[in-house]
């Protein structure tokens, strides 16, 4: 073990241990390193706090107050032996905090996001087809990275307590990736009804349903401009007829390869579409910059291995790219605060050397 290693073990079971005692109420956050925390280069980042220890913990998204964070962990500590989702408030974070699980704890979940209110939020989920964790897909001979899409999510709406409220789809084939605008009158959500994954939007309430993409190749992760206006997400588009044979033959299995991905923006009825990068690999996770005039995203295009991914942003038209994070692993799913005053990230920083992926939130500079 190194010593990096033996130091955040020892501080974890130190830590641990005093959870169950009575201590003094305190705010401030202690962590093992904060060299490994923050990285000098990391210019645009300031106070940067881990919210989470163990696990993996991913894509958490602001409640519209920005006081919460509502995300999908693994982390059998806590319930969830694949996927589910909890609320996270923020101002509690410390080492003994435990999120609260608010979905089912059936089937795997995905893709959360907080309605206006901050009452209700909807998520996806397999749980209607079993109470078990659908099997990951099985490592290839060709040694390729796949995506499964299972069949069975839909889009639910819930309450802070995880009772479903509402199913927002029921169509056959996969339905998730659903995000909110922030008027919160409408979401942007990933389905494969059409028989190839293409971007859908559809009122909060799931009526007046679109289909905004439709060219071949997966599209996900959307997310709406601050004025609504605009949808940023990231595609696959396979143009040689091997890589369009690839691409079908995996989604005939449920499959898609996430290695070569490309960021595209488009106007929220789908018009005016346009690539906004061409860094090959694999770009993805992006949001945009509370301006509205800028892209935050993870990628891997400068790396020599393919799963070391930082954080970088772009300008609209494609120029001004700039690195935003420098961990040596992995830095993914930036989301800006409502207020643009800080930045949630997932990250491998400071896990020990463990395959812990947790959960970071920042200051902002500009």
């Amino acid at each position: 073990m190194t010593k990096q290693i033996i130091y955040s073990s020892i501080i974890s079971s130190l830590l641990f241990s005093s959870c169950g005692q009575k201590q003094e109420s305190t705010n401030q956050q202690t962590t093992p390193s904060d060299s490994a925390v923050h990285y000098p280069q990391e210019k645009h980042l300031t106070n940067v706090r881990q919210l989470t220890f163990g696990g993996d913990n991913a894509e958490a998204y602001w409640s519209f107050d920005d006081s919460s964070l509502v995300m999908q962990i693994t982390n059998e500590k806590l319930g969830a032996e694949c996927d589910q989702i909890f609320v996270y408030e923020v101002d509690k974070a410390d080492w003994c905090y435990k999120p609260k699980m608010v979905s089912t704890g059936k089937g795997r979940t995905t893709c959360s996001y907080f309605l206006s209110g901050d009452t209700t939020f909807l998520y996806a989920s397999t749980h209607l087809t079993g109470d078990a964790c659908p099997p990951k897909p099985e490592p290839r001979a060709d040694h390729k990275y796949v995506w499964p899409i299972y069949d069975s999510f839909d889009i639910f709406v819930a309450d802070l307590k995880g009772n479903i409220k509402k199913q927002l789809t029921n169509s056959p084939g996969y339905d998730a990736e659903a995000t909110v605008s922030p008027k919160g009158d409408k979401i942007v959500f990933t389905s494969l009804r059409s028989g190839d994954p293409e971007l859908y939007t559809m009122n909060s309430d799931g009526s007046d349903v679109k289909q905004i993409t439709s060219g071949l190749g997966y599209d996900g992760g959307a997310f709406f401009s601050p004025d609504g206006t605009k949808l940023i997400f990231r595609a696959s588009r396979p143009t040689t007829e091997e890589e369009i044979k690839e691409y079908k033959d995996l989604l005939k299995e449920g499959l898609v390869m996430p290695t070569k991905m490309e960021l595209f923006i488009c106007n929220a009825d789908g018009s005016d579409l346009k690539q906004l990068t061409n860094l090959g690999k694999a770009n993805w996770a992006p949001f945009f910059h509370p301006s509205g005039n800028k892209i935050i995203f993870s990628s891997n295009h400068a790396s020599e291995k393919g799963y070391h991914f930082n954080l970088f942003m772009i300008n609209l038209d494609g120029t001004g790219l700039e690195q935003i994070t420098y961990d040596g692993v992995f830095d993914a799913f930036p989301v800006f605060s409502n207020n643009g005053k800080h930045l949630v990230f997932s990250s491998n920083r400071n896990n020990g050397g463990t395959h812990n992926t947790n959960t970071f939130v920042a200051d902002w500079v500009e």
